[in-house]
């Protein structure tokens, strides 16, 4: 027994550590990404002027003319990079109420696979679908669990690469809840980067292909609305995903 309570008491310890250092991070991505916000707009827009001219001057040969134009590009393809990562850090530290309405799951994850499934079918992954059609609805934030739904499976597409496949799966889970699974035959994840996978700015994928945020902030999605998000992994043979959802959001004053 006292080993019991010591891991308990030293597991509590730890979630108050990362929620504090979770929290103290969130205030200060707003405030950088507030600060940065304004220059990048600066720089993309001389950007685009001196594309612009380009377009107009006359260099000495046409080998520096798309050098140039080449260069400008790259500079308008960073700042836009780094407008994303800005927005996945707002994401990150913004905190608002889940609007709770009725959602069905099954339609919330059948238009975010159809917007991955172009990409898909074009790198030979088969995607199947095993929706429960009798999956009761669920009283939710809509928005946030299209959110969720489509990290998952663009990290699905790209772990796989090509040639391969995901099963996408809704089902009942007891009386008061369900769940999505996202099962994938990608590359598979480590069991050391198995635990890192939810913390802000992690990412195994190559470096400026991701900001290691995708992941940090469904799991704080799905959190906030009461529910759970688990996974599973062997490397070479795939990754699956498990989400657990209350029929009923919980509301922040709700919960424990």
């Amino acid at each position: 027994m006292a080993g019991a309570e010591t891991r308990k008491k030293w597991f509590m310890e730890e979630r108050l550590l990362q929620s504090q250092k979770l929290a103290a991070l969130g205030e200060l991505s707003a405030s950088i990404a507030h600060e940065i916000n304004n220059p990048l707009a600066i720089i993309r827009q001389e950007a685009e002027l001196m594309g612009l001219t380009l377009k107009k001057a006359e260099p000495s040969t046409a080998g520096d003319r798309e050098e140039l134009q080449e260069s400008v590009r790259m500079i308008v393809q960073q700042v836009d990079r780094c407008a994303e990562i800005i927005r996945n850090l707002l994401d990150f530290a913004r905190k608002r109420e889940p609007v709770v309405q009725a959602v069905d799951l099954n339609r919330v994850v059948e238009d975010m696979t159809r917007l991955v499934e172009k990409e898909a079918r074009n790198n030979n992954i088969a995607i199947e679908r095993r929706y429960d059609p009798e999956l009761p609805l669920i009283y939710s934030d809509a928005p946030e669990l299209r959110q969720v739904a489509l990290n998952l499976l663009s990290n699905a597409t790209q772990a796989i690469g090509k040639n391969g496949a995901i099963t996408i799966i809704t089902r009942s889970a007891g009386k008061n809840a369900v769940e999505l699974v996202i099962e994938d035959t990608g590359c598979g994840i480590s069991a050391e980067n198995l635990e890192k996978i939810f913390e802000p700015f992690f990412s195994t994928k190559p470096l400026g292909q991701g900001t290691g945020l995708g992941l940090s902030i469904s799991h704080g999605l799905i959190q906030q609305l009461g529910g759970g998000i688990r996974v599973t992994s062997t490397i070479g043979l795939g990754t699956t995903f498990i989400i657990t959802l209350p029929l009923q959001a919980r509301r922040e004053e709700e919960a424990p």
